[in-house]
């Protein structure tokens, strides 16, 4: 821990700044090296930011920071809904504890790669819609549609259905947080009558499994704990999109780690481990809120502040990675392993089955389209301006 009477100077980082929408690996990269804190600078909810990996990874586990439901305020929404909204990220301690332990064994790597099959079955129907001779968005194509269709199929949603629950998907997928308000009270009751059908009638699905959970002592999840659950995986949902968007444009900016996946398919695991280290979609994490006064690397943080981890900069410390501005689809994961999908107790629950859509996805991407390309020069690739998430508006191709 530094100690010092003097005042710490730390570097800051402007959301507002075009500089951090556009090359967020870069600012938070620089003040990395100045500071392992940095200030965010967020018009209204000033904070601190935790840079480099050791402490960042550190601080998801500290009990001295929690997380608060001050962040999932959701105005608009019928209170009575409120309940529903509720994920495992605003929850800490026993409750937390309690519900992960029901659930586990859905979100396994067990269950995600017994849903390998059905995830190619998916890719495959999506592009044979988009084959043909002219460009393609991948975007709108492929990996915007694809969690929504692995959702839908695996919690067992009719086929009925399934338009609505890909507008919701869309919302989250675009970030438009800001409609949460027009398709919450539909999300509630499609996931409602999906629950109540699934009581009758159980089947090989998710909602079935939620449903038979049960822990030794007899605890069992409530249907308000259950579409709570569904609704923390529609949010998700974002996270294999912009992965799979993000992995394909990342292997066509860089031909040789390409040209390595194609010779030999079975780096695709490891590549997908590299790609989420290197550009995986989420820039940040949620505030964590000091119970106490503390200090991180000799930084005061007073009690009640918010504090989050810069997960671009941490994915890309030096201290924790060789050569990490390198993109290397062969590289071990080592100690530290990357911060992509958090750490600690809020490790992302559905992160098997990210991986496996984006496994998947960018794999029959290569075996059916040998001449993939871009559609456009590479400088016109380009990433929505949004300091929290990495996502490409487009990504045109040929196929």
């Amino acid at each position: 821990m530094r100690t010092s009477e003097a005042p710490v100077t730390l570097p800051e980082i402007d959301f507002t700044d075009p500089a951090t929408l556009t090359d967020p690996p870069g600012v938070h990269g620089r003040a990395r090296e100045r500071s392992t804190v940095a200030r965010l600078l967020i018009p209204g909810m000033p904070m601190h930011a935790v840079l480099r990996h050791e402490q960042a990874r550190a601080l998801l586990t500290d009990p001295r920071f929690e997380l608060s439901g001050i962040q999932y305020q959701r105005p608009g929404i019928d209170p009575e809904l409120e309940p529903y909204m509720r994920s495992l990220q605003e929850m800490d301690g026993a409750e937390h504890s309690r519900l992960r332990r029901l659930v586990a064994p859905s979100f396994g790597a067990r269950s995600a790669e017994r849903a390998r099959p059905r995830v190619r079955r998916i890719v495959d129907g999506l592009l044979d819609q988009a084959a043909g001779p002219d460009p393609v968005d991948l975007v709108t194509a492929l990996a915007r549609p694809l969690p929504m269709a692995v959702i839908c199929e695996l919690v067992g949603i009719p086929e009925a259905d399934r338009p609505r629950w890909h507008s919701y998907g869309e919302v989250f997928a675009t970030g438009q947080g800001g409609r949460l308000g027009e398709i919450i009270p539909g999300f509630v009751a499609d996931a409602k009558a999906a629950l109540a059908h699934r009581r009758a009638e159980p089947g090989d699905d998710l909602l079935s499994e939620l449903v038979r959970a049960r822990a030794e002592d007899g605890d069992r999840l409530t249907d308000v704990e259950i579409v709570a659950l569904v609704w923390q995986v529609v949010l998700a949902g974002q996270t294999p999109t912009h992965l799979v968007a993000n992995g394909i444009a990342q292997l066509l900016a860089h031909p040789d780690q390409l040209a390595a996946l194609r010779a030999d398919p079975g780096l695709m695991p490891g590549a997908v481990e590299e790609l989420m280290r290197w550009c995986g979609p989420q820039l940040v994490s949620f505030p964590r809120y000091a119970r106490e006064d503390a200090e991180i690397d000799g930084v005061p943080i007073a009690v009640g502040e918010p504090v989050l981890v810069s997960i671009v900069a941490a994915n890309r410390d030096p201290r924790a990675f060789d050569d990490p501005e390198t993109l290397d689809i062969t590289r071990r994961p080592g100690r530290a392993g990357h911060l992509g999908f958090a750490h600690g107790p809020h490790f992302c629950l559905g992160a098997g089955l990210a991986r496996t859509q984006a496994e998947v996805a960018i794999g029959a991407l290569l075996e059916r389209s040998p001449g993939l390309a871009l559609a456009v020069p590479a400088t016109e690739v380009a990433y929505v301006p949004d300091p929290a998430t990495w996502r490409l508006a487009a990504l045109p191709v040929r196929l």
